[in-house]
């Protein structure tokens, strides 16, 4: 166990969706901790002055806090899928700046003080251009399911289910083809397997291939 990173996750976080996914594709296992958002655990802080999911502390006390990091740092070590080969930086960098920032605003408009309507229109502009790419692949990179899919799937899946009726009627065919699917994979139920919180003094809980292992 010394030698297990330890992970700071919360399940329906998107970002900690792509780090969960591409440790089980890299077969990586770790120790999960479970964060109730609400009720932080001061760990998490003390590894992280963000505070915020997902975090890696390495086993030689290295700590890893984006998770596009923890993904690549999971896929260099194994890959055996290819991920890092069908990864595109610049639309996984508009996913995560501009499409985030709408998707935010249109989800949380009390919050931001934000029209809703006019971010959800904005956000649909990344959508067709992500309609482009699936209308002639399965995937934004090819044929195969890489690194761009899986760090931008669980914010789409976020966008999606803000209004399920108005997006099933959106134009964009492919793209919710390519979501239905990656969202019924084994993957993705690994992924989001249901833990309770966690709080110093438990028993660890293993999560990665070893642990949860799934077929394609």
């Amino acid at each position: 166990m010394a030698e297990t990173p330890i992970l700071y996750s919360f399940r329906r976080c998107p970002y900690a969706m792509r780090a969960r996914m591409a440790l089980l594709a890299s077969g990586t296992c770790c120790i999960i901790r479970e964060v109730k958002l609400s009720a932080k655990p001061p760990e998490l802080a003390e590894a992280s002055a963000k505070a915020t999911v997902p975090v890696l502390v390495l086993a030689d006390g290295r700590v890893i806090d984006e998770s596009i990091d923890i993904a690549r740092w999971a896929l260099k070590k194994s890959d055996p899928e290819g991920w890092l080969e069908r990864s595109d930086d610049d639309l996984i960098a508009a996913n995560d700046g501009p499409f985030k920032h709408d998707l935010d605003r249109y989800k949380y408009p009390e919050r931001h003080g934000s029209d809703a309507h006019l971010h959800r229109a904005r956000g649909v502009e990344f959508l067709n251009r992500l309609e482009d790419r699936l209308a002639k692949n399965q995937n934004l990179c090819g044929s195969g399911r890489g690194l761009a899919d899986m760090a931008i799937m669980p914010f789409v899946r976020q966008f999606a289910h803000v209004d399920r009726e108005w997006f099933s009627a959106l134009p964009v065919p492919a793209l919710r083809t390519w979501l239905d699917r990656h969202l019924a994979s084994a993957l993705f139920a690994s992924a989001m397997v249901r833990l309770k919180p966690w709080a110093s003094g438990d028993e660890p809980v293993l999560f990665g291939q070893s642990a949860q292992p799934y077929a394609n």
